[in-house]
């Protein structure tokens, strides 16, 4: 396992979650980890660039500039880690990040699919975006509909649009949902968890994320905002309605059975809205689940 903190939140309309590599950090992630036998190395973090010092340029994607840049950073590192055999583990920061692990992760094993657990849909692009704020894009940008580049690393897409599962998702933009539809991918909503339970809607997940020949990689890129506001408060775009405690880590619990795991992002922890750093402990404990961690 190798832990890579990503301190970016220039793609985010609220300060403080680049302070959430340090608060999952403080939540021990390297012992819950070395707990389950596994071997852990924490490589610090990129650098990422202040909103006061970076350039907002344009409106409709918010201090691109600086985000393509420090994604590239991670893009770089990330390829680095999982050309060791490494597990990378990258901690956000805003969703922005994902822009960099999907490409660094596509440097080492080419296309690969996408475990996309979140609240939002994350595929806004530039001219569809309602805020401007970049970390409402990464998704959409992974599958080259954004004509982001980041330097050093191929142009996307870096994801295969039939190896994408988006998990607990209960608020898109139009924009949005005009993507789907025109990628026809695999959105699994709230909707769906309540109506099939979360264990029979993430079987599909995995079912599309694995492919038909299981090549190249799965990525498991979590916002913690999926789950429901009660049990992850520390978020900047809190959505009501979300996962429960037991729904989230049976999700991950069937993620570490399925064996298809090579890599995980956890983002948008913001330890400014949070209590007691709840929310960072709760992403520790997912990510330990999603590696094998047990009841019994």
């Amino acid at each position: 396992m190798a832990i890579l903190g990503a301190p970016l939140d220039l793609g985010a309309s609220r300060r403080g979650v680049d302070m959430g590599p340090s608060a999952i950090r403080y939540a021990q992630l390297d012992e819950h980890l070395e707990g389950l036998g596994l071997r852990v190395t924490d490589y610090g973090n990129v650098m990422a660039e202040l909103p006061e010092v970076a350039s907002e340029r344009d409106e409709r994607a918010r201090y691109l500039p600086a985000i393509l840049g420090s994604c590239a950073q991670i893009a770089a590192r990330v390829a680095s880690i999982a050309g060791s055999g490494a597990l990378p583990i990258v901690l956000g920061g805003d969703h922005s990040i994902a822009m960099g692990t999907l490409a660094g992760l596509s440097a080492v094993y080419g296309s690969g699919g996408v475990l996309w657990v979140d609240a939002h849909g994350d595929l806004n692009r530039p001219h569809t975006s309602p805020s401007g704020n970049v970390h409402g894009m990464p998704l959409a940008a992974a599958l080259g509909r954004c004509g982001f580049e980041l330097e050093g690393m191929s142009a996307a897409p870096w994801v295969d649009p039939k190896r994408v599962a988006l998990v607990g998702v209960r608020a898109l933009d139009e924009g949005e949902k005009q993507l789907v539809k025109e990628l026809d991918l695999c959105v699994l909503t709230m909707a769906d968890v309540d109506r099939r339970g979360v264990s029979e809607v993430m079987q599909q997940a995995l079912g599309v994320v694995r492919g038909p020949d299981s090549a190249g990689f799965v990525h498991l890129s979590l916002d913690v905002d999926v789950c429901d506001p009660e049990i992850a408060p520390g978020v900047g775009t809190p959505v009501r309605g979300g996962l429960s405690y037991r729904e989230a880590h049976l999700a991950m619990e069937e993620l570490a059975e399925s064996g298809l795991l090579t890599s995980i992002e956890l983002v948008e922890v913001n330890p400014v809205l949070d209590h007691a750093n709840l929310t960072g402990e709760l992403a520790v404990e997912l990510a330990a689940s999603a590696l094998g961690a047990r009841i019994l």
